[in-house]
């Protein structure tokens, strides 16, 4: 390179650094390098670590260790100083030899602190190589490791830490804590894995590019890191998509799931539907969002299970038969079973065959439903889960504690004795507050009354070992579905006689044919548009009650008539409004006040209790624990499923 060349060079350059810093005066902003020794003490040190030589992201580079030079670059780290000066000549020489046949090859000497970096020697090598755009640059770098603390920018730098002895990385950072782990995973290797040379090049291949397009479409300055990004893309598409999408195509993705980023920016991702009347006809709402109202329905069903064998497709399935019959001519209607493997392709054909709106009848399809709706944001996607914060995808499930509450009073009224069991599925949103439910509506009937903990997503016969205990009154799952009700030892509330036979109290049951009735009804008419108006980048999760119909309980006609009366008011009260199972004085197993008797709990704070009533004996079980069939359903849903230790995929 010629010096005209090398001057022209740090012509723009110098412009470059003067524009960066006027900028920051006109904005009250420190207009200079960072200096380590002004914001960084000895005291917030938690030792030194030799990290070596490495390729440095240029973005990271934020300042100098000492206050020597900071005056001769501004923040950007592009030359202050002018033409002539001897900083300016030492410059200029150096572009000069830096574009030659050997360029620029001794490596930098920087500090980092909290992932970012310091110059200790080689500033002019960082600006001049920062004015040609380079992305690295080499340096021998030590690492200063912050004094632990709580704070969630320590703790994920810990993480990071973690993370760096496997993979050798700076470039990917997070906001969120477990990011690194579940990066690790979303990419398929173990916990474990030390990356390879050439995994270490893939990943970053595909990385930048992708980091660039966020950054280039984050016009709203969300606070998230280019990494947060990532993991979130990686919920809808794979690595694999990342390697071999054009710049257009990963632009036009992001684009698909930004109402999703701008949830997990905002972290309070979820509206919660309780009233069926949400949905109701919102006049002139359609016309004022220049969208009619539709003759007729496309409406697609997806299962895992066939509903000739499992109770839960059959419930569904009877709900489909009701949609059907109550709208008749406006709408079609088709149902597949299909693995979570395989649904996005059967989503993509009843798609194409018209279907306007899709309900998936089980957790885990919803990977498919959020494929679905970041590729057809025209198409209705439903799946029926709890407390999943996805926009695209709406969710649907039941308040059945308040079932279990009347079914717990109506045990507490038959159990001899003061121990009653209780039989919970799994440890997901919703169950604990249908367990707690349940012993407060024992409680109502019996003041002395404790229930007896068992989880059938763990081993054991839980039945029997009730029994052995003497407890002849236990709840177990929730019947699934109405029509040829038949209680075996499985299903609903049930008293054992003297002679050991199985005599039936009670039993939640689901109506989906309501709720899929009711739906429909609101998209014909404009209620499912008015819950968007309200915020369109936030997700809706539909948690309707008895008041809907959705759920209900079935009562043995064996039971005393002051029993079924004491059920029937419950239920009144429930759907009137007028009495809630919560509203009352509670304590958890640990002795803390969680209602003083005056509160009414909110949605959420029911939705995601991760506590139990000080009169349950039992515990939550923790993920290891688990039987492995029931760990999936607790990775999707479960009370604590953030902090879960990552499920390892296929590798890209």
């Amino acid at each position: 390179m010629s010096r005209p060349e090398a001057i022209n060079q740090y012509a723009y350059a110098l412009k470059q650094g003067q524009r960066y810093y006027r900028s920051c005066v006109i904005r009250g902003s420190y207009p200079y390098p960072q200096v380590l020794d002004e914001i960084f003490s000895e005291e917030m040190c938690a030792g030194r670590s030799y990290v070596g030589l490495v390729d440095i992201p240029m973005d990271q580079i934020v300042g100098t260790t000492t206050a020597g030079r900071k005056s001769a670059f501004a923040g950007n780290f592009m030359p202050l100083l002018e033409m002539g000066t001897e900083f300016a000549e030492k410059w200029i020489n150096l572009c000069t030899a830096h574009l030659d046949t050997i360029g620029i090859k001794d490596p930098i000497i920087c500090s980092e602190y909290m992932g970012r970096f310091y110059v200790t020697e080689g500033n002019k090598r960082v600006s001049v190589l920062k004015s040609y755009g380079a992305e690295t640059i080499p340096g021998i770098v030590t690492r200063l490791i912050p004094a632990y603390a709580n704070s969630q920018e320590v703790q994920i730098y810990y993480e990071f830490m973690a993370f760096y002895q496997l993979s050798r990385l700076y470039d990917v950072s997070f906001t969120l804590r477990g990011s690194y782990v579940r990066l690790q995973a979303a990419l398929g290797y173990s916990p474990e894995h030390a990356w390879t040379e050439d995994e270490r090049k893939r990943f970053l291949q595909a990385y930048r590019p992708f980091r660039e397009a966020f950054d280039k479409a984050n016009t709203e300055a969300l606070p998230l890191a280019a990494g947060d990004a990532l993991l979130a893309w990686l919920q809808v598409y794979t690595m694999a998509d990342l390697e071999r999408m054009t710049a257009a195509e990963v632009s036009k993705s992001l684009t698909a799931i930004w109402p999703d980023l701008r949830v997990l920016a905002r972290g309070t991702p979820i509206a919660v539907s309780t009233d069926p009347t949400d949905e109701k006809e919102k006049p002139g709402l359609l016309q004022a969002l220049g969208l009619s109202k539709p003759q007729r329905l496309s409406i697609a069903f997806f299962h895992t299970f066939d509903p000739r064998k499992s109770s839960w497709t059959a419930a569904h399935d009877l709900g489909r038969k009701h949609l059907e019959a109550a709208m008749g001519e406006r709408v079609s209607v088709s149902s597949c079973v299909c693995s979570p493997q395989n649904a996005v392709e059967a989503m993509e054909e009843a798609v194409s065959g018209g279907a306007q709106v899709i309900f998936a009848t089980t957790p885990p399809l919803m990977d498919a439903c959020r494929q679905i709706a970041a590729r057809h944001p025209g198409i209705k996607v439903m799946n029926c889960a709890l407390s999943m914060p996805y926009t695209g995808v709406r969710t649907y499930y039941s308040r059945m504690y308040e079932a279990k509450f009347i079914i717990g009073a109506i045990a507490g009224a038959m159990a001899k004795g003061n121990r009653i069991g209780f039989v919970a599925n799994y440890p997901i949103a919703g169950v604990s507050a249908s367990i707690n439910a349940f012993a407060l509506g024992a409680r109502m009937v019996n003041p002395d009354v404790r229930i007896a903990l068992r989880w059938s997503c763990l081993p054991g016969d839980h039945v029997a070992e009730l029994l052995a205990e003497g407890v002849n009154v236990i709840s177990n799952r929730e019947t699934a579905a109405g029509e040829g009700l038949n209680f075996a030892w499985e299903w609903g509330a049930y008293r054992i006689d003297s002679q050991g036979e199985l005599q039936p109290l009670a039993s939640p049951l689901w109506n989906w044919g309501s709720f899929y009735e009711k739906v429909v009804r609101s998209i014909f008419s404009g209620g499912w548009e008015a819950l968007s108006a309200k915020d369109a980048d936030q997700a809706v999760n539909y948690w309707w009650g008895m008041n809907s119909g959705v759920i209900d309980v079935y009562l043995s006609d064996a039971l005393p008539a002051g029993v079924r009366q004491l059920a029937d008011i419950l239920k009144s009260g429930i759907v009137s409004g007028t009495f809630a199972p919560f509203h009352c004085a509670i304590r958890d197993q640990a002795g803390v006040v969680r209602n003083d008797g005056s509160a009414w709990l909110s949605p959420e704070e029911i939705m995601n209790m991760d506590w139990l009533c000080d009169h349950v004996d039992g515990e939550i079980p923790a993920f290891e624990q688990l039987l492995p069939a029931s760990r999936q359903l607790v990775r999707l849903l479960g009370l604590h499923r953030d902090q879960l230790p990552p499920e390892t995929e296929a590798a890209p």
